[in-house]
Order: C-alpha cells, then structure tokens, then sequence
C-alpha cells in the first residue's frame, strides 16, 4: 500500500509555519498583502478566489479581491494592474486564470511588475527559473516539490516523468525536478508510447488534465505518482490518476481532493509573505 502524501496534513504544518513568520513580521510593521482580480463570473474561478482569501484571513494578510464584469475591457484590466503595482499595502498580485477569451492573459500577466507577481507566470520570474536564479515560482510546481521532499520520496539521480507541458505546471515542474538532479521526460499528447516513459519513472507528475487517466499498467511498482488534476465526473472531483488502481502499485500517491491543490494555496502564502519580507529589509 502506497504511502499517502496527504496534501492537507502537509498544508496545515506549513500554514503553521507561514503564520508564526507572518506575526513576526507584522510585529515590525508589516502586514503581507494579496489583491486578487476576478474577471467574470467562473464558477470554479470563484471557487478558488473565496478560498485563497480564506488562506489570507487565516494569516493575518491584507486580502482585496476585484470583481469585474466579464465584459471588462483589456485597458481596464490592465489599469487595475497599474494600479495595484502602485499600491504600497499589496506585495503580490493575482490575475485569476482563465480570463474571458477577448482578454490577452500574456499581456496581462506581464503588465504585473515581477516582485508582486505570487503566480510566478512572469516570463522574468519563468526566465529566472529556467536560467537557475532566484525568483517567484510557480505555486503548484513549487508545492508539488515541497510534497514529494516532505514526503521522504528520493530525488537525485532518479528518473522522473511529467505528463502535460503547460507553462503554469508541466514545464516549470521538469525544471524544479532536474534541479533536483532527476532525469526528467516532459511528456504530452503527442508522446508516442506514453506508458513506455511512464513504466520507467520513479517521479510520475500527472498534469494532463483527464480523469482517471493514469491507470495501474503505467506506473512503476513503487514509484512516487504526483496527481495534479481537478476534475468533476458525475459531481465528484477525481484526479487524473486512478487512484483506487494504483494506489496498490504505487509507493507513494496524492490523493484529490486534499492533495496538490492544498499545497498550491500554501505555495501562494508563502510567495506573498515572501515579497513582503523583502519588502521590509
């Protein structure tokens, strides 16, 4: 039986961790900041929305969420973005993803100054992850590292593979990994043979985003199996592993719900708290 890598124990012990910085931080005048622009009306957008100001309410953050009507032009995006880069009381900023088609995400990620960005889906803080700088990154790959370390799962010289190259997970995952000495396959959907690269890997990151598409047959008997995916069949939120198949074949599994997606919010915490701490130095 696999070892669980319980995303919510995990997340719990570093809010813990994150709080006690935040009132020693405070406790010099500082008061972390998140703003949060919601354009639109997605439900599972407002999902995440109300649940990151939960997170900075826990901590003691300053929290503002901007609400815009879907029709939201991109000039007036991005002069709410100005106006938040401007604005003292808030260290980081988050345009919640997807916008409404008509919008230009690239444009709009890009206009927030690289220092406020949590996402870490600046192309300078992408560019400082890709070149080994210090940087923002990404909250689900950085929270996807912290898991597996925490976890006890080996690294260096193992062999690792990500299924899905997107810029938010699949890419700056393989570059977390192989700075963690693994030999890293980015695979995705025109991966000849998937299971073949899967079969061999010690490190499985499943970011594909179908469910149940990881089953038993290609997963290595005691390999870590890093289950990134959200998705709703028949009301219930299942992840893109199988997990009941291979959780037997697996040494170590995160589950969903109460995986990733827990540690994901701690990531962006932990980013905000961050930029605030260099703030005040």
């Amino acid at each position: 039986m696999a070892i669980l890598m319980d995303g919510k124990a995990l997340a719990a012990e570093k809010m813990e961790e994150l709080r006690q910085r935040t009132e020693a931080l405070k406790a010099r005048g500082v008061t972390p900041g998140l703003s949060v622009i919601l354009v639109g009306d997605d439900p599972a957008s407002q999902v995440y929305v109300r649940n990151k100001g939960r997170a900075c309410e826990e901590l003691g953050f300053y929290s503002r969420t901007v609400r815009l009507p879907e029709e939201t032009t991109q000039a007036e995006l991005e002069t709410l973005i100005d106006e938040l880069n401007a604005d003292g009381r808030v260290d980081g900023i988050l345009v919640q993803l997807p916008l409404p088609r008509h919008l230009d995400e690239a444009a709009a990620l890009r206009r927030i100054r690289p220092e406020k960005d949590v996402d870490g889906f600046h192309v300078e803080n992408a560019g400082r992850l890709f070149t080994g700088q210090d940087g923002v990154v990404a909250c689900t790959p950085k929270g996807i590292l912290y898991m597996l370390k925490k976890s006890g799962v080996p690294l260096s010289g193992k062999d690792a593979v990500v299924i899905g190259r997107s810029n938010i997970v699949g890419k700056p995952v393989a570059v977390l990994l192989l700075n963690e000495n693994c030999t890293v396959t980015l695979c995705h959907s025109r991966t000849a043979d998937l299971a073949a690269h899967t079969r061999r890997a010690d490190v499985l990151v499943a970011a594909v985003g179908r469910p149940r598409f990881v089953t038993a047959d290609m997963v290595k008997p005691g390999a870590a199996v890093v289950d990134v995916g959200i998705n709703r069949v028949d009301g219930k939120v299942v992840g893109d592993v199988d997990f009941a198949a291979v959780e037997p074949v697996a040494g170590w599994i995160s589950p969903v719900p109460g995986g990733v997606g827990k540690m994901t919010i701690c990531m962006l915490m932990e980013n905000t708290l961050e930029a605030a701490e260099k703030r005040s130095r």
